[in-house]
């Protein structure tokens, strides 16, 4: 007997879920995988549905599937049946119940959280079988992805991330002679209106099982809602649909305006960065932008279903400054500086106050690990930028809270007294909000627990990923897995003596 069968076999033991050889598993579907990207290049789009098809209904992949979705964070976030998978019976059951055919969708539940502007946005939650099989199509469909994906597209894909994107604003806006008009795209609730005829016809993957999903409509105070436009928010696999439906964009300008960066004279100088459904167009002119460019999106986008919004969607001088993906650029007597925009530094300090007000009598230390959180969190997203600045305001703000929540605790003591109870000296650093952990180093001086301070973080300037590179492709492997190993130990690519690509 295989090991596949003799890990399912129903009628002996099962196997405990720790044991699973889940290298040999992902090995396994890698391969595949990288079949399916070589055939989507080729254009053999009958492979690519063979290939998918022998993914989905292989035992790795379902295995996959269901780890993912059982380890992720909404692991014991139940659908609309109230089943979660949390021993390894019920995941050994649920691998065996990942079957296209008799599938039937349940509908989501529908819940809402808070958005940045104050407005709720509506998430709908699968089912934990449901997610599973989003999970395991995602397998198949997720090369495809980004073999086809717009070279400049980095919102929800993997290796790719903010930072990226605001690196490739850089390149594009930098120069005196880059273009000076930027187009700041807006897609009215773009989630909601995908037009599913378009997706039906034109994703690359299981359309019926596709369909399905669809279709399963959502429930809301007991009441089931069908669902006649829009990829729903919270399924594993509406992302990608979501930046598939998006991508084709930057080529159509490609080919309309030409590719940046050719020297012609008078060029329009047409660059797209995006992220998920947020988005910017550089270009050479206002009325380039204004009367050639913004026409073409909107047709674009109309075929999908999705408009830009007019309160939104706005064209912007680089010398007045845009916000994109929480940070700020603009150019200062021709030179280009990104900041943490205002809104959102004003956010992360309104967070922070939050702590502080909701936590008047916890003790020190607990309140140090609480901030830790949000200021490494903070912090690292905007530590490649020109953030030295808000850094320092960042800590300045944070000591002046701190202080007050000392005083407030101790009305009756004095100004030193405060600061001799919470405020320290450690290693040459006065003024360290610290407590002691209880713990001595082998000379017996105590181990602090200490809070992180902004300007603690070196300012190191990001290198964007290739544009091309694929996670998919095995011809990637080795560099994908240098600059994971570079990130994972806070080394630049110039110390390491290695030449950016």
């Amino acid at each position: 007997m295989n090991v596949e069968s003799s890990m399912c076999a129903s009628s002996g033991k099962m196997a405990n879920w720790n044991q699973f050889d889940w290298s040999q598993h992902s090995r396994q579907v890698r391969r595949l995988q990288a079949r399916i990207v070589k055939a989507t290049r080729e254009g053999r789009w009958g492979k690519v549905k063979a290939l998918q098809w022998l993914l989905t209904h292989s035992f790795s992949a379902k295995a996959l599937a269901v780890k993912r979705v059982t380890e992720n964070q909404g692991k014991k976030t139940p659908g609309v049946d109230g089943v979660t998978w949390t021993t390894s019976a019920a995941k050994f059951k649920a691998i065996e119940s990942l079957h296209r055919q008799g599938y039937r969708p349940q509908p989501l539940r529908r819940v809402y959280i808070p958005k940045a502007n104050g407005k709720l946005r509506p998430l709908g939650i699968p089912t934990m079988k449901d997610r599973a099989m989003q999970a395991l199509h995602l397998q198949a469909l997720a090369p495809v992805a980004e073999t086809l994906a717009d070279p400049n597209s980095y919102g929800f894909r993997p290796k790719r991330s903010t930072a990226d994107a605001i690196e490739q604003c850089f390149n594009a806006l930098r120069l005196d002679t880059s273009a000076p008009w930027v187009l700041e795209g807006d897609i009215s609730g773009c989630f909601d209106h995908i037009s599913h005829q378009w997706m039906l016809q034109h994703i690359p993957t299981d359309t019926a099982v596709l369909q399905k999903w669809l279709n399963a409509g959502y429930i809301e105070n007991r009441t089931l809602f069908p669902t006649e436009e829009g990829t729903p928010q919270g399924g594993i696999i509406s992302p990608t649909l979501a930046n598939m439906v998006l991508d084709g964009l930057e080529s159509l300008l490609h080919r309309t305006f030409g590719k940046p960066g050719t020297g012609r004279p008078n060029a329009p100088k047409i660059n797209l960065i995006r992220y998920a459904d947020d988005f910017v167009i550089t270009g050479a002119t206002k009325d380039v932008l204004e009367n050639k460019v913004r026409p073409l999106v909107e047709q674009f986008l109309h075929e999908r279903g999705l408009q830009l919004s007019p309160e939104k969607t706005c064209i912007t001088h680089i010398d007045e400054g845009f916000d994109f993906l929480g940070q700020h650029l603009r150019k200062f007597n021709g030179v280009l500086l990104i900041k943490p925009s205002k809104k959102n530094t004003h956010a992360f300090l309104e967070k922070v106050r939050g702590i502080f007000d909701a936590n008047p009598s916890i003790s020190q230390a607990v309140l140090i690990s609480l901030l830790n959180r949000v200021i490494r969190g903070w912090v690292n997203y905007h530590q490649h930028i020109v953030a030295r600045k808000a850094f320092e305001r960042v800590d300045h703000e944070i000591w002046r809270r701190l202080w007050l929540w000392a005083k407030r605790r101790h009305s009756g003591k004095s100004c030193l007294w405060v600061m001799k109870r919470y405020f320290h000296t450690i290693s040459g650093q006065s003024w360290r909000f610290a407590a002691d952990s209880g713990k001595r180093t082998p000379k017996g001086e105590p181990v602090w627990w200490k809070l992180v301070y902004a300007t603690d973080t070196k300012i190191r300037r990001h290198v964007k990923i290739r544009a091309d590179a694929n996670p998919f492709d095995p011809n990637w492997h080795d560099y994908l897995e240098e600059r994971a190993f570079l990130k994972r130990y806070g080394i630049h690519r110039h110390e390491a003596g290695i030449t950016p690509s």
